[in-house]
């Protein structure tokens, strides 16, 4: 699953199964009323503040992770910044409110509802009679017809990321003038409010040239309170400036400025007043907070490592005999002095702006791929389930940020959007004695017989590796501190042969590490980069990938003892599983949990190789293309789920060259029963039915465990403390046009205008 937002539901989700037909699912699991999905965990902190408090005028500079490729939202590489442009320039019939859950933009629609339901389905949109393009066009059936045609996937010639929904219209009709729109569905199609949003003007669809090529550096039509300006590739920004034609609420600012930052540049990049707004990681937040409240001093800053005894010989050798040696320090000590002098001025500057938080609309999750090995038996796959807990790896993440430390309960949606129930009673909680019973069950018997086995003969469970007792040296050699060009990025974490007073001990050491590893998580925790969508190629992965060197082993790691430890074995083999993961600026989090996940499994008899791979070959060359056991990547959610998410959890199949098909599948692991809850849900036009059927196909992805959701993605947006109705939006679709600079002398309360 992602990990700026969620893109455009028109296309393809970010980032990031065998039967379970032995497990015995309640029939009404996951069938409750709609009060499960109760409220979201975090509401938005945007600083909301009514229009009549907001100044006229000014530019908000605000950061993004990229300057998009294109402006297209419906192609595969559109992004975060294309959804963000698209969000503040085209019109959208229905946009997300605050639960997450889909709401009518009276900006641009009067009204949409269901007319006729036999012989077909027909939707009947009335148009806002104000609403005009920006070269003076009214908007109208054609440009919904327009859309339809470059959507449907009859013309090949339209390079289109995905067609679901447009696929299941059958033909759009000009009602009583163009202002009336009379859709027909093929089938019914209970989530066609999620279709046109975006909606872009017939010059765009119009043709295969112009949807292919025409749209993915300018947009010289649009219709939102914003138009787009400039695009300036060398100064990596896009300028949105007010629309005169807009006939909604006007915007208050003049001119929005998108600035391509990279995230651990941000709070320098604020501190400079290059920026007014942007997210920010978990150590970016501490030191914004550090900054207000003065706890954030030089020794959290440049030099921060150095104890008082370092200082005191830095001291000695500056004023000392040795005049080589103190010139040397002298200088280092100069160049610490400048650096503390202007970390002072940051954090003085930061001062002037305060941390906006909520909780993003994704969830990071557990995937285990269960096209082969171990995890290809659903009871393993359990297993692994079982030893979690989800509880703790929620609190690990999210309770040293002041968030909500709850798990999620749903693979298809989150707490406060109406599809939401907590279904992961359908597999169950943590409990040791039952995944090593399940173990048993599947033939894994503790200390069995380990062949030996020949060289680059793979270990169980480790797809594409060395066998793993040549893991267990390479990575006992970089412990010792040699590692002349070993795998550099691999280490096994197992279960040790411990007396029961030493195991004691060990878990009283680990229990201390906790609360270090939350502050550890809190200073370091910038989010891995959510995979955007359109992701990847699926690209084969390179065998082997390292981590860079230098890298060290995880907290808990005992790769020489896991040679002397008695391993989970069948067959000869050893029961390992691989554990990629992403090894870049940003990718803490990540390894923070993952560790903690190791230890989890290693109380069960499940052993961990450890990978680190580099961010760009983490998700195409393993993800996607099946190259890992375990590993961890977001989602993000969708007010659609039985459109969005039916392609996330299809069951794979043969395609025509005798590969498997998975579409977004990467964990391989599907039911026939959940393809056709998907398909019955996509199929009733009744609101509570199609919920309840959600909720079903919710509990059958649980006991088929191929995920496993842990928790909801922190957002923590740093924001000039002037700045208004902007910040951790949470679920809601952005309200551009509210957004600015408070008037002097006002404050941020009142209620906004509308949505």
């Amino acid at each position: 699953m992602s990990h700026d937002g969620v893109g455009p539901r028109a296309v393809r989700r970010s980032v990031v199964f065998l039967t379970a037909g032995a497990l015995a699912v309640p029939l009404l699991a996951g069938c409750g009323s709609a009060d499960e999905a109760g409220k979201p965990l975090a509401r938005q902190d945007i600083a909301p503040a009514a229009r009549a408090r907001v100044a006229e005028g000014g530019m908000l500079r605000w950061a993004v992770d990229t300057v998009p490729e294109t402006l297209n939202a419906f192609q595969s590489d559109a992004d975060a910044t294309t959804t963000r442009v698209a969000q503040a320039v085209l019109p959208a019939m229905y946009r997300l409110d605050v639960t997450g859950r889909p709401r009518r933009d009276a900006d641009y629609l009067e009204s949409a509802k269901v007319v006729d339901t036999e012989p077909k389905q027909v939707v009947l949109y009335r148009l806002n009679q104000q609403a005009v393009w920006s070269d003076g066009r009214e908007i109208g059936a054609a440009d919904f017809a327009v859309q339809w045609r470059a959507l449907s996937g009859k013309d090949s010639a339209y390079w289109t990321a995905r067609n679901a929904g447009y696929d299941r219209i059958e033909k759009i009709e000009r009602g009583a003038n163009d202002l009336e729109v009379r859709v027909t569905f093929k089938r019914p199609y209970a989530d066609w409010r999620s279709l046109f949003s975006p909606l872009y003007p017939k010059d765009v669809m119009g043709t295969p040239d112009s949807f292919n090529d025409g749209a993915r550096g300018k947009l010289k039509v649009t219709a939102g309170p914003f138009l787009v300006n400039k695009i300036d590739r060398k100064a990596d920004e896009v300028r949105l400036t007010r629309n005169p034609r807009w006939w909604g609420h006007p915007a208050k600012l003049s001119e929005i400025v998108l600035t391509a930052v990279p995230r651990n540049e941000r709070a320098s990049a604020l501190a400079a007043g290059k920026l007014d707004l942007a997210e920010i990681d978990a150590a970016g937040a501490q030191r914004v907070e550090g900054a207000a409240n003065g706890t954030a001093g030089p020794l959290a800053g440049p030099g921060g490592g150095r104890t008082a005894a370092k200082a005191l010989r830095s001291w000695a050798l500056a004023h000392g005999s040795d005049e080589e040696r103190a010139e040397t320090e002298a200088g280092a000590r100069t160049k610490l002095t400048r650096a503390i002098a202007q970390w002072e001025q940051q954090q003085k500057a930061l001062r002037d702006f305060e941390v906006r938080r909520s909780l993003e609309p994704a969830y990071t999750q557990l995937a285990l791929n269960g096209a082969d090995g171990p995890l290809a038996d659903e009871r393993v796959r359990r297993a692994v389930a079982r030893a979690l807990n989800r509880k703790e790896l929620a609190k690990l993440v999210l309770k040293p940020l002041g968030l909500p430390a709850e798990p999620v309960g749903s693979h298809l949606a989150l707490a406060g959007q109406e599809a939401y129930a907590d279904s992961s009673g359908a597999l169950g909680g943590q409990d040791t004695s039952e995944a090593q019973a399940l173990l048993a069950d599947a033939g894994w018997v503790l200390g069995g017989p380990v062949k030996e086995q020949p060289k680059g003969e793979k270990a169980a469970g480790a797809k594409g590796e060395k066998a793993a007792g040549e893991k267990a040296a390479g990575a006992k050699k970089k412990a010792d501190g040699d590692s002349p060009g070993g795998d550099d990025g691999t280490y096994i974490v197992g279960e040790d042969d411990k007396p029961p007073a030493e195991t004691g001990r060990e878990e009283k050491r680990h229990a201390l590490k906790d609360e270090d590893d939350g502050r550890q998580l809190a200073q370091d925790g910038k989010q891995y980069k959510q995979l955007h969508q359109g992701a990847v190629p699926g690209a084969y992965a390179p065998k082997g990938t390292p981590a860079p060197k230098g890298t060290p082993a995880p907290m808990g790691t005992a790769a020489p003892a896991a040679a002397r430890g008695k391993a989970l074995a069948k067959d000869g083999k050893a029961l390992s599983l691989r554990f990629v993961l992403p090894s870049g600026p940003g990718s803490e989090p990540l390894a923070t949990v993952a560790e903690r996940i190791t230890r989890m499994l290693a109380k069960v008899g499940i052993r961990t190789e450890i990978v680190k791979v580099s961010d760009e070959s983490y998700f195409k060359d393993h993800i996607a293309s099946g190259q890992y056991d375990l590993a961890l990547y977001s989602w993000p959610a969708s007010a659609f789920p039985a459109t969005d998410a039916r392609p996330i959890y299809a069951k794979p199949v043969p395609a025509a060259d005798g590969s498997l098909s998975v579409e977004q599948n990467y964990t391989r692991v599907g039911t026939d029963q959940v393809d056709q809850l998907f398909d019955q849900a996509l199929a009733t036009l009744d609101a509570d039915e199609e919920r309840s059927l959600i909720r079903k196909a919710d509990s059958r992805i649980w006991a088929a465990a191929g995920s496993i959701p842990l928790y909801q993605r922190p957002q923590l947006t740093a924001a000039r403390k002037s700045v208004v109705n902007a910040g951790a939006f949470g679920f809601q679709t952005p309200v551009y046009e509210d957004m600015g600079f408070l008037k002097k002398g006002a404050k941020a309360s009142g209620s906004l205008s509308k949505k």
